[in-house]
C-alpha cells in the first residue's frame, strides 16, 4: 500500500512539473522548432532581453501586479475586519457578495468590467487594467485574511485598550502581528493572480497597454517564440528562489521557538 502511494504521488509531480521541465529545456535549444534538439544555447535569453515588446508587456505586469496586490491587500484587509465585526446574518450576507467574484465567471466578470467603465465614459488603459485587477484580487485577500481573525481572542483589542492603548494602537501593534501571516498570504495570492490573469485583462485593457498574458495570446496566433520560454524559465527560477527564501525562513523560526522553549524549560 505505502509503494501504491509512492508511486500516485510519484506520477502526479511527473505531471504537472514535466511540461515545466521540458519547458526549461527548450529555452535552451538553439532550434525554434520543438521537434528536434538544434544544441545548447543561450541566444533566447539575449533575444528576450532586446525584446522591447516582452519587456513592455513584463513591465507592465509587474506594475500592474504589485499595484494591484498593495491596494487589494489593504482593502481585503479593511473589509476582512469589518465582516469579522459583523453579526453573524449580515456576515454571512456579505460573504456570498465577496465570494460571487470568484464564483463567477471570468468572461461575465471582465465583459461588465468593460461595460461599465463605458457606461461611464472612461477610456480604457492602464488605470482601467488596474481597477479590475483591484476588484477581482480583493475577496482572495478577505478569504486569506478573515481566518486568521477567527482565531484570534475576541477579547484582545478590549485587554489592549484596558491597558491603555488607544484603538489604532491596539491595532498597530496587537491585532495587525497576529493577522500578518494571513495579510501576507493575501498580498501573495493577489499578486499570482493579477500576473496570471489573461480573460479580466483582455476586456479592460486599451490600446498600447498590454500585459505578459494578452501579448503571448497575440503571438500565440503566428507561433510562440522561444524566447517565452526563456521568460518563462527566468519567473519559474524566481517564484523557486522565493519560495526556497520564505521555507528557510519558517524552519528558522521554528529553530528559534524550539530554543527559547528549551530555555525556559524549569529543571528539576
Amino acid at each position: 500500500m505505502k509503494k501504491l502511494r509512492k508511486v500516485y504521488i510519484g506520477l502526479i509531480l511527473v505531471f504537472l512539473y514535466a511540461p515545466i521541465a521540458l519547458l526549461i529545456l527548450y529555452s535552451f535549444n538553439d532550434s525554434k522548432s520543438r521537434a528536434a534538439w538544434g544544441g545548447f544555447t543561450l541566444r533566447w535569453y539575449q533575444e528576450l532581453l532586446a525584446d522591447e515588446t516582452i519587456l513592455s508587456a513584463l513591465g507592465t505586469t509587474l506594475s500592474i501586479g504589485l499595484l494591484a496586490a498593495v491596494i487589494s491587500t489593504l482593502l481585503g484587509t479593511v473589509g476582512a475586519i469589518a465582516l469579522y465585526q459583523m453579526k453573524r446574518g449580515p456576515r454571512h450576507a456579505m460573504l456570498s457578495v465577496v465570494n460571487l467574484p470568484m464564483l463567477n465567471s471570468e468572461v461575465v466578470t471582465g465583459v461588465s468590467l468593460m461595460l461599465l467603465f463605458a457606461a461611464a465614459g472612461v477610456q480604457t488603459g492602464y488605470m482601467t487594467l488596474l481597477l479590475a485587477h483591484v476588484a477581482f484580487c480583493v475577496p482572495y485577500v478577505v478569504l486569506s485574511v478573515l481566518p486568521r481573525l477567527r482565531q484570534l481572542d475576541p477579547h484582545l483589542a478590549e485587554a489592549a485598550q484596558d491597558l491603555g492603548a488607544t484603538p489604532l494602537q491596539g491595532f498597530w501593534r496587537v491585532i495587525l502581528p497576529d493577522i500578518m501571516p494571513g495579510v501576507f498570504s493575501g498580498f501573495i495570492m493577489a499578486l499570482t493572480m493579477s500576473i496570471d490573469d489573461f480573460v479580466v485583462s483582455f476586456f479592460t485593457t486599451g490600446s498600447g497597454v498590454s500585459n505578459l498574458s494578452i501579448t503571448i495570446y497575440t503571438m500565440a496566433k503566428r507561433g510562440i517564440s522561444p524566447k517565452i520560454n526563456a521568460l518563462s524559465t527566468i519567473i519559474f527560477a524566481c517564484v523557486f528562489i522565493l519560495l526556497i527564501g520564505i521555507n528557510l525562513q519558517d524552519l528558522r523560526k521554528d529553530g528559534r521557538s524550539k530554543k527559547k522553549v528549551e530555555q525556559v524549560r524549569i529543571p528539576y
